[in-house]
């Protein structure tokens, strides 16, 4: 099916499951511990042994030997795999560094081999006895001094370098203007289930039981690493303990076990060790951006610049932290560009909301200073400077852009009305106290998605789609999507997902996975509708509702139309060009308020507010619990998330759990969500976006807005620890 125009009758628009809260259909099983992860599929694979992962003991350089000698002679040990025994292998085309090294070393906990043994003591023991020489070589480690080497990424989907105007002008001879740079740090996932497979070999046929948010990616990838056939792939991942785009990539785990297990000539099971999975996996780079934006006296902006510079590999790309800015506030006269260093750290790639959230980080506390030198309230000050069309191409309307509403429900809710405009007079005791606010924007991308349907003849709809839920309730809004279309309750619809052996689905990622994955279980729904009132005489435009099928002045139970055998429709949803003739992108708005300490800097959040304009939302319930879990990650972004580089010797230093923070429970006061009612009918079929994403993009700047309200100390660079407060904080008796 192609989506090309919006449907005049939609079944989904009856919303009798689809937009309900509801509970998430997978929840029971993962709170009794039935819902089997990656390393825990006991039920699937027998006799697995363990693998262990020695990663790269330098940044930079080449293996000059390895002794593997001892370690072949340890107690359990099955297999050695290194690069040097798993021979030539091929590149996929979503990594920037080897999954396997040698003998060359790109970064720093690089894979370099891993060890199989009977059990995992065994293995671990065993891998510390392999010795490794190195022969190190000079690093770029530090964004900073190789900023002015940074150039203009070439091959990026969207340009680099983008125009509009005359803005050095423009800037100039603005009024009123604001130009500052802004830092944000490396950042890390820290989910709670690590990289994790199982990979088990029949025949020439490798079946890998893994944590991976993109299964077709995923399968593409293996069969090109490892030179063989996609049909001869399967990618299994039910259940994921936590993504954050730190799984969208075939990563090194994954590999090893398939090349373990093909060693060991039994199934191989690998968790990256929570130590090494930093420096080994992807991360959020850090990045330098300069803001420049002008205005008129009266707070119309006139010229508006962002340019960031980030850090990758060879061949890496860079955090695209200006695209925001393209699109978010009015302004004649406009510059973007995107610079990227050549640095030797793990590799840079996607993590919650790439590009957006540390984009914003930047642009949403820039545009409070420059509210605040022309004495205009934040709020009113990015009414003023909204758009009714994208900025840049001016003959392309927005499909929906309820932004304003969001910003003037959220100062309402929030009581923005009583903010004290001057920083640094609210006080609680010991503790200064401040209210901050940011706008919140993120693309909705729509991909292809695919799904198969099934009726049996006891009325039971089974949903098979490769789609993944990495704990965000994908079981639950494509069980309530099937529902809705067939005319059942939501426990007579059983959905399996995660397989490479059911249809391509979009994947989970980037706020494109509910919308998309729905609306290809849409489409498949579609095409059972037809089979089914053919099936049963009926009209094509037959009603579905209650478990039957009404249509030509008779109503029949739906499940005798599977009577003699069960109906099967498999279809998939493409889109058309909507997202080209209309600008599609999600709103909202970030209220915080927060309270410092006079004497020491402690920060403490007391009040979160997150206004979103999305689309229809699916499933308030988990479309809330997104929100919040964003909420708590910008959170940690702004306050304390921070991977410390060892500019000597190019490694992570704070590359476990124990180090590197997040927040806690005791660390997030009440917080609390509006969606607006909204739907989309550009979007898709559903009437949909996305809203994963949209939950932390602001965040951080609300906060740092808060933080400056309450204090008057202004800091740019993240994240915003007490020791840049005290530095600035004055005196207080």
């Amino acid at each position: 099916m192609k989506f090309t125009t919006p449907a005049t009758t939609n079944p989904i628009d009856q919303l009798k499951v689809v937009g309900k809260a509801t509970d998430r259909i997978d929840g029971p099983y993962k709170v009794t511990g039935t819902a089997r992860y990656a390393y825990e599929r006991h039920d699937m694979v027998q006799n697995a042994a363990y693998g262990y992962v020695v990663g790269a003991g330098i940044a930079k350089g080449r293996i000059t030997s390895m002794d593997v000698a001892d370690a072949r002679r340890a107690p359990g040990v099955i297999a050695i795999v290194t690069a040097e025994s798993a021979g030539k292998l091929g590149k996929g085309d979503m990594n920037t560094a080897k999954l396997l090294a040698g003998p060359d070393i790109q970064h720093y906990h690089q894979a370099i081999a891993l060890v199989v043994a009977a059990t995992f003591e065994q293995a671990r023991a065993a891998a510390g006895l392999i010795r490794v020489q190195y022969a190190a070589a000079d690093g770029a480690y530090d964004l900073a001094k190789m900023k002015d080497t940074a150039k203009v990424p070439k091959g990026e989907d969207d340009p680099s370098v983008t125009k509009t105007g005359d803005f050095e002008k423009a800037f100039a001879d603005s009024p009123v203007k604001l130009d500052a740079m802004y830092t944000t740090p490396d950042q890390s996932h820290a989910m709670m289930e690590p990289h994790a497979t199982i990979a088990e070999w029949k025949g020439d046929k490798v079946t890998l039981y893994t944590s991976n948010q993109m299964i077709a990616w995923g399968k593409s990838e293996v069969a090109k690493t490892l030179g063989i056939p996609k049909e001869k792939v399967r990618l299994v991942s039910p259940y994921i303990g936590g993504g954050f785009g730190g799984k969208l990539f075939l990563r090194s785990e994954a590999l090893l076990a398939a090349l373990g297990a093909k060693a060991a000539k039994r199934p191989v099971k690998v968790a990256l060790q929570r130590p090494i999975m930093i420096n080994n996996t992807t991360h959020r780079p850090a990045t330098i951006q300069r803001i420049r934006i002008g205005a008129s006296r009266e707070g119309r902006i006139t010229a508006i610049g962002h340019e960031s510079w980030s850090g990758d590999l060879p061949e890496g790309k860079p955090e695209t932290a200006v695209q925001q800015t393209r699109l978010l506030y009015a302004g004649a006269h406009r510059l973007t560009a995107l610079r990227l260093a050549v640095l030797d750290l793990p590799e840079g790639n996607a993590m919650r909301a790439p590009g957006e959230a540390p984009g914003l980080m930047a642009l949403e506390i820039a545009v409070d200073e420059l509210a605040e030198k022309l004495k205009m309230d934040p709020v009113t000050f990015r009414v003023v400077n909204d758009t009714t069309v994208d900025p840049e191409k001016r003959t392309r309307k927005f499909s929906q852009r309820r932004f304003v509403e969001c910003l003037r429900t959220g100062a309402e809710t929030f009581g923005w009305n009583k903010r004290n405009a001057e920083p640094g007079k609210v006080r609680d005791g010991r503790w200064l106290v401040g209210l901050g606010m940011a706008s919140a924007f993120r693309n909705n991308i729509v991909m292809k998605s695919g799904a198969r349907v099934r009726l049996d003849s006891k009325g039971i709809v089974t949903v098979e789609t490769d789609m993944t839920d990495i704990g965000t309730g994908t079981y639950t809004i494509i069980g309530q999507t099937a529902a809705e279309m067939m005319g059942v309750a939501l426990d007579k619809v059983v959905v399996k997902l995660g397989d490479s052996d059911y249809p391509v689905s979009a994947g989970s990622g980037g706020q494109w996975g509910a919308n998309s994955s729905t609306a290809g279980v849409y489409a498949a729904c579609v095409k059972l509708r037809e089979a089914v009132a053919k099936k049963l005489g009926l009209p094509a435009d037959a009603q579905f509702a209650d478990g039957s099928v009404t249509g030509g002045g008779k109503t029949v139970p739906l499940q005798q139309a599977a009577a003699g055998g069960e109906l099967v429709a498999e279809d998939t949803m493409e889109y058309g060009d909507l997202d080209k003739k209309f600008q599609q992108s999600t709103f909202g708005a970030h209220f915080v308020e927060v309270a410092v300490d006079a004497y020491t800097g402690e920060v403490r959040l007391r009040r979160m507010l997150a206004v979103c304009a999305a689309g229809r939302i699916l499933n308030p319930k988990s479309a809330r619990s997104q929100v919040i879990g964003a909420m708590t990650m910008g959170a940690g972004a702004a306050l304390m998330e921070e991977l410390v580089v060892d500019k000597r010797k190019g490694y992570f230093v704070n590359h476990d759990l124990a180090s590197y923070e997040v927040p806690v429970h005791g660390d997030i006061p009440h917080q609390d969500v509006i969606f607006l009612d909204e739907t989309d009918p550009v979007s898709s079929p559903m009437k949909a976006k996305g809203v994963g994403e949209l939950g932390i993009c602001g965040v951080g700047a609300a906060i740092a807005n808060a933080i400056y309200n309450a204090t008057g100390v202004r800091v740019r660079e993240y994240p915003i620890t007490l020791d840049k407060l005290i530095a600035q904080m004055p005196q207080v008796a």
